[in-house]
């Protein structure tokens, strides 16, 4: 893989072309989830960002959990949070179905965050997953816990979307004189 979007770690491809483009998630700059689109020369091309570190619990850096699982409200991305002491929580975006560098929801606090259990291990203090996916109607996903354990996670697709809300808005540029 080569060009500016695979820079750095996290690539993730979506399981199939949106709108006959070949896309992936991607962590370029290190802390920001991006959108990225393969070219014609097979180079994934300057990330459009998606999602920066806006919440305590993902103050430091932001990532995917793997690929974004198709739904039919849009695409749904598990992603995880970086915040203080090296603390990882899991989260979760929904992305447009057809535009997906527009971001539609978002999980507003952690979906899955370390408890009392997760403190001891090779890594303290982290809960991560590599993906998901659907099965009757429910989410699916395994998370490592302290570099120690794995388990497994469930919720209603259905009450996670309805627990999202639309992204914050970012306040206009001012108009130039």
């Amino acid at each position: 893989m080569r060009g500016p979007g695979v820079r750095n770690k996290g690539v993730a491809l979506f399981p199939r072309t949106v709108g006959g483009r070949h896309l992936a998630l991607c962590r370029a700059d290190g802390e920001t989830i991006g959108l990225t689109c393969l070219d014609g020369e097979n180079r994934w091309q300057e990330p459009v960002p998606l999602h920066a570190p806006r919440d305590s619990w993902e103050l430091i850096q932001v990532g995917n959990c793997g690929s974004p699982i198709e739904t039919a409200d849009g695409w749904l991305v598990l992603t995880h949070g970086v915040g203080p002491m090296r603390r990882y929580a899991v989260g979760a975006l929904l992305l447009d179905l057809r535009r997906p560098e527009r971001v539609v929801a978002r999980l507003p606090g952690a979906l899955l965050a370390p408890d009392e259990a997760d403190r001891d291990g090779y890594v303290p203090n982290v809960v991560y997953s590599c993906g998901g996916l659907v099965h009757a109607g429910e989410l699916w996903f395994p998370y490592g816990a302290s570099d120690a354990r794995v388990g497994f996670a469930t919720v209603s697709v259905a009450a996670l979307l309805d627990a999202m809300a639309p992204p914050p808005h970012r306040p206009a540029a001012p108009a130039a004189e």
